[in-house]
């Protein structure tokens, strides 16, 4: 049986240029490591797997943000569009999307559009947008109505 979600897992291509960028939008490392013994081999099913690995979290929340560079075996980028079965992306709540917006604008981050007032569904009245982290991650920021 299920009980919770624990963490979401990312694989990026630069461990460091990736921790900066989360931290940036307001994330906190909980932990870093480069685990040895052979549970990642075993999992990964690949037998010559080594990583870096950070956890990272919102303040005050319980849901991980995982993030993987594979140091061996080599990866390959991988990009997809938001219409492409098997992409995801991760949204975090934000309580002033105009604000972060600018501030993301000004740090030169790649934002897919401006913030985009919810005019139909669940979330009538309430605000998003969707970005991309250095790896091309898609990333939704969401301020509900308030």
């Amino acid at each position: 049986m299920l009980t919770a979600i624990h963490h979401t897992s990312l694989t990026v291509s630069d461990l460091e240029r990736s921790v900066q960028f989360y931290t940036d939008l307001g994330m906190q490392v909980l932990l870093r490591q480069t685990p040895g013994g052979t549970y990642l081999q075993k999992i990964t099913g690949f037998p010559d797997a080594h990583i870096k690995q950070a956890h990272l979290a919102v303040n005050g929340t319980g849901h991980r943000l995982e993030l993987f560079e594979y140091v061996s075996p080599a990866g390959q980028p991988v990009r997809s569009r938001n219409c492409d079965p098997g992409n995801t992306h991760l949204a975090f709540l934000v309580d002033d999307l105009d604000a972060m917006y600018a501030q993301l604008k000004e740090r030169g981050v790649e934002c897919v559009s401006p913030p985009v007032t919810i005019d139909a569904g669940a979330n009538v009245g309430g605000k998003g947008l969707y970005l991309r982290d250095p790896d091309g991650f898609t990333i939704e920021l969401f301020q509900p109505a308030t």
